[in-house]
């Protein structure tokens, strides 16, 4: 019975030929591991890849990273048992909750702020029921793909002032740090060339310390061994509106990457989607719960399956135990917490940058026409709106330039696509135009 148990819900796993070689042609499938010591080799290279980036977005909006690393392994444990071991995956902290963190934080506390997490995670889980019930049809009609691009583009540039300081105070390391992820990211090859955003804050560290704009106190106060900085949450209604803009974010995330890894292993995993927010949205919850930040799957620890072929959910939780384990280590998360404003801005100029950038990806692999007019309106007002960021009250509630540009490219879109088909003046794309009569185009 304990073995059904274990077999039923992803515990346990077939050894892939001899457990120390893949054949040409072959991967190692999610039900399936390499021998012991292979596989958490495997783990630890996982660990590499989404240390960087994990522990980043608890130095740019001030949480614990000891919380965030702990919360990073319990979640992606938690995915792999939620998803039955059909999914393998990394559940790091995600750059979409940078934005209404930082936000939540200033306007009341970090408490409130993981509240907002919280609440982010039960819509996102919700969400995952109506996916796993009813199929994700309803989401490309509510977000269609100029949709979503303009919304995770708006999140990324609406950050762009959280830099500025860094420029116009300390622009050495703020630039120096910018230019070594630049030039670690086609310097190396492989591993290390994906881990550039680590390797140029190790740089910029480098470049702060020299000119002695680091404070080690607080890591010479620090114990070596203890719990993880945990806080409890707590809730304000108006933090909701800061957060909601996120789950699109994390439902187009999810869906990308199950997808990927299908294609990658040659199986149909779509019939996961469901589950697969499911599980991020309760990982999410229980890192607000506690102090952690928000989290998302990770395309890092995707292009380390990619490179070895190994797909096995055994690999995971080796990392997602490892990163827990290194969550007790105060020291180490204080020596996290003593990097300093440039380099946090210097990182940040690539970061929000490539968040930006990537809604715009979304727009080209789609071929999104802006020759429509309800494209190029949805989308150019909405990231307008986010990047002048207003602060706008409405009985008691603040709405920040994140949420009213999301509000302002799904209202338009769809009040335009309405009242254009109810009027027969729906815009025709370009590749149509030659299929059209001469003199009729809407």
């Amino acid at each position: 019975m304990a073995a059904a148990f274990r077999k039923r819900w992803g515990l346990t796993w077939d050894i892939h030929g001899d457990g120390k070689t893949i054949n040409a042609g072959q991967v190692v499938k999610p039900h399936e591991r390499m021998a012991w010591p292979q596989t958490i080799g495997i783990g630890l290279q996982h660990v590499m890849a989404m240390f960087g980036s994990t522990v980043l977005v608890p130095a740019l909006t001030g949480f614990p990273p000891t919380a965030a690393l702990f919360f990073s392994g319990v979640g992606t444990l938690l995915f792999l048992v939620i998803t039955k071991g059909k999914v393998p995956s990394y559940l790091g902290s995600s750059f979409a909750f940078i934005a209404p963190m930082v936000a939540a934080t200033s306007m009341h506390s970090m408490a409130v702020a993981s509240g907002g997490i919280i609440l982010t995670g039960l819509a996102l889980a919700i969400v995952g029921f109506i996916v796993h019930k009813a199929g994700t049809r309803w989401i490309h009609a509510v977000m269609p793909p100029v949709v979503m691009g303009t919304i995770l583009a708006l999140i990324g540039l609406n950050l762009a002032g959280a830099t500025t300081e860094g420029m116009v105070e300390v622009p050495l390391t703020t630039f120096g740090t910018t230019m070594a992820v630049i030039i670690t990211a086609v310097l190396f090859r492989g591993f290390l060339g994906r881990l550039s955003i680590l390797l140029g804050i190790v740089a910029g560290y480098l470049l702060a310390l020299a000119q002695q704009q680091i404070d080690f106190q607080p890591v010479a106060e620090a114990s070596w061994i203890g719990l993880p900085a945990f806080h409890a949450p707590a809730f304000q209604f108006d933090v909701l509106f800061l957060f909601l803009p996120v789950v699109f974010v994390l439902v187009a995330e999810n869906i990308g990457h199950v997808r990927t890894v299908g294609l990658m292993t040659r199986s149909n995993l779509d019939r996961h989607n469901g589950r697969a927010l499911i599980a991020d949205g309760f990982a999410t919850m229980v890192s607000g719960s506690g102090g952690g930040v928000g989290t998302t799957t990770y395309a890092e620890n995707i292009g380390v399956m990619a490179s070895s072929r190994i797909y096995s959910t055994a690999a995971y939780w080796v990392a997602g135990l490892v990163a827990i384990s290194l969550a007790f280590f105060p020291k180490f998360g204080a020596l996290i917490a003593t990097i300093p404003m440039g380099v946090a801005a210097g990182a940040g100029i690539i970061l929000y940058g490539m968040i930006g950038i990537m809604g715009a990806r979304i727009w080209v692999n789609n071929a999104v026409d802006f020759s429509n007019t309800i494209n190029l309106m949805a989308a150019g007002s909405g990231l307008i709106i986010a990047i002048a960021d207003p602060v706008v009250e409405v009985a008691g509630m603040q709405f920040g330039g994140i949420a009213l540009g999301t509000l302002a490219a799904l209202g338009i879109y769809h009040l335009m696509t309405a009242i254009a088909r109810w009027r027969d003046t729906e815009p025709i794309e370009e590749d149509d135009f030659e299929a059209v009569e001469p003199g009729r185009i809407g």
